[in-house]
């Protein structure tokens, strides 16, 4: 994706259910969860770049023994910071005596994250600050072992307001309206009722008082207490928590909109936000790994046994395209193919767009993430040669000679890798004009592949804001002397902001949302920005499953493509020379090429939950009343 854009966070949960010593034994460390952890934390880095943190429980720990061990980071590189803090606290606590590492029973007792329970998490944070106090994973403390809870998610509540304004009612007084933080305590709420209740009960039954802490963890209804805590919620989430006695969870929200897996058998359960990690980790066959369904928690309890439980009634799955298209690691099997497709999808409006002149087309790519829809584009352009070759054969009628046939059959489409990032390069001036200067030079061109009688075809994931192209995409390969150049986009449109987790907040950062209001202004117009707004204030304060979204009149006067070519305009800088036009995938081809990921808001407007038909409505708001703020 060649514009920046911050997206979800990722989470691993790790529960062993065998002694240490099983691991020993057949793996050769009592350290097997933290080994197993840093994979699937490292597997997922491209899901946090702004922090990482991990939490650990023993089990059965005596009283006065410490059984919770948590430590974040928001180093430049926080994985490695991360475990270099835990391998330095092991190695520290072993000493020179290296035989202790082969004696479970004396690292669990003596040393932190020596346990059966593990949370990570990576943080890409969407706004606010990058401090350590915003890395997950969160934690509650109390004395009674059964009341300690430790969250993390990958989770963006549209609602914070409202479930801020129910903890006060209850009597709390939360540090800070975030949703991490009325989250973990709306979660905590629920855990001291459940607590007070199963102790009044098990007091009353003549237990005695140190006895009944255990009882209450065997007692515990995990999937209760999220249901009570979950029944006003409204958003995107994969919320993972550890009880302190040694419970376990991840509750996926009602439209499936984060992603959550698992997998589970008898020495191990483990979640994560991708697929692919847990079978790299683990190695295990694809189809071991299940999806959490949408409104359901995998719970696990302390003695090993899981289930899935329905916490919230599901919605229509609406799982985000997003991690399709960019976000999610493209080795998944499904992933992968559904990219290829994206890129063969578009290639019929490419051809339409160089007037099938691909003897005179470069293709190509904009690093690095759209290498693979590219694959998909140069496998569409195969297809279509195939099928214009037969049809050439067949109409020679025997007229055709070994020279001729050789010249038809070698002809293909002309790939190169136009276009390189250069890693390394850092933008460390802010003064605009020579930071423009530097940021030109992040990317480096391989020349003498591009004649001046070409089209240049280059693929990237999507176009949110346009940025980069502006500034130094367009000018960079106009450098290389093409007659045309096509930046294909194997995204639709991004129209509206998104609420659940992905950094797209403003309407006004959106280029196509800048081009449909250029294009309403250029047509005389602007009178329906003006109904639009007094549609939207009319609806302030309105229940949220009474919110229209009347943003979708912006786009209605105009086709894609003609947004498109307003896009391509308001895009290209002056000094480029060649013609420059913009594709976008269309949005039943989104559908054909990733059906089970059906989450399309951003550029449909059809938000999946109410909360998030609320956002947009703010969005159009703070964009007419010039508010550069979010809309949640």
């Amino acid at each position: 994706m060649s514009d920046a854009l911050k997206h979800e966070c990722g989470i691993a949960l790790i529960r062993l259910k065998k002694p240490l010593s099983y691991y020993l034994e057949k793996y050769g460390t009592a350290l097997y969860g933290i080994n197993k952890m840093y994979l699937l934390m490292e597997k997922q880095h491209n899901r946090g770049q702004d922090g990482a943190g991990l939490a650990n429980i023993k089990l059965n720990m005596e009283p006065g023994q410490r059984y919770i061990s948590r430590h974040r980071s928001n180093d430049k590189t926080p994985i490695q910071d991360l475990f270099q803090h835990v391998n330095t606290r092991i190695n520290d606590g072993v000493g020179s005596d290296r035989s202790r590492l082969q004696d479970p029973d004396w690292l669990k007792t003596n040393l932190p994250y020596v346990g059966e329970l593990y949370l990570g998490h990576l943080r890409y944070g969407t706004y606010g600050g990058n401090s350590i106090e915003a890395c997950h994973p969160f934690l509650r403390q109390n004395n009674w072992v059964t009341r300690n809870l430790i969250l993390a998610g990958n989770f963006n509540m549209t609602n914070v307001d409202t479930l801020f304004d129910q903890l006060v009612d209850l009597g709390q007084h939360p540090k800070e309206k975030a949703d991490t933080v009325t989250i973990l305590e709306k979660i905590g709420h629920f855990l001291d009722e459940q607590n007070e209740k199963l102790y009044r009960g098990f007091k009353k039954q003549g237990f005695a008082k140190k006895d009944i802490s255990n009882k209450i963890a065997e007692e515990l209804n995990i999937a209760n207490i999220l249901r009570k805590s979950a029944k006003k919620w409204d958003g995107g989430y994969a919320i993972a928590g550890l009880f302190g006695h040694g419970d376990a969870f991840v509750l996926r929200d009602p439209a499936g909109i984060r992603p959550a897996f698992y997998y589970d058998d008898d020495e191990i359960a483990v979640v994560a936000s991708e697929r692919p990690v847990i079978q790299t980790a683990f190695n295990v066959p694809l189809q071991e790994i299940k999806e959490i369904e949408p409104g359901h928690a995998f719970i696990v309890k302390k003695n090993g046994e899981s289930q899935l439980k329905k916490i919230k009634e599901p919605l229509e799955k609406k799982s985000c395209s997003f991690e399709r298209i960019y976000f999610s690691r493209g080795n998944d099997a499904d992933i992968y193919r559904e990219r290829i497709e994206l890129g063969r999808k578009v290639c019929p409006a490419i051809l339409e767009e160089i007037d099938h002149d691909l003897k005179n087309s470069v293709l190509s790519f904009i690093p690095n993430t759209a290498e693979i829809s590219f694959y998909g584009m140069v496998k569409g352009m195969d297809d279509y040669l195939n099928i214009m070759k037969r049809d050439k054969i067949l109409k020679y009628e025997g007229e055709l000679d070994g020279e001729k046939l050789d010249e038809l059959l070698s002809f293909s489409p002309r790939l190169e890798k136009a276009i390189w990032k250069d890693v390394k390069m850092r933008t460390f001036i802010t003064e605009d004009s020579s930071r423009d200067d530097l940021v030109s030079h992040v990317y480096d061109l391989t020349y003498e592949t591009v004649r001046p009688t070409d089209n240049l075809v280059v693929i990237d994931d999507s176009i949110v804001r346009g940025t980069t192209l502006k500034q130094s995409i367009l000018k960079i390969l106009d450098r290389l002397g093409p007659k045309k150049i096509v930046v294909v986009s194997s995204a639709p449109q991004i129209r509206y902001p998104d609420c659940y987790g992905i950094d797209m907040a403003k309407l006004g950062d959106f280029i196509a949302f800048r081009a449909a209001i250029a294009l309403l202004k250029e047509s005389g117009r602007d009178n329906l920005i003006d109904d639009v707004y007094d549609k939207c204030a009319a609806q302030v304060g309105l229940p949220d499953e009474e919110v229209v979204n009347f943003v979708k009149e912006i786009y209605d006067p105009f086709t894609p493509e003609q947004i498109s070519d307003k896009i391509a305009e308001l895009l290209t800088p002056k000094t480029v020379r060649a013609e420059v036009k913009i594709i976008y995938q269309g949005i039943s081809a989104l559908h054909e090429a990733c059906p089970t990921s059906t989450g399309d808001w951003y550029f449909t407007g059809d938000f999946p939950t109410p909360g998030g038909m609320r956002v947009v409505n703010k969005a159009f708001l703070n964009f007419y009343e010039g508010k550069n703020v979010r809309a949640y």
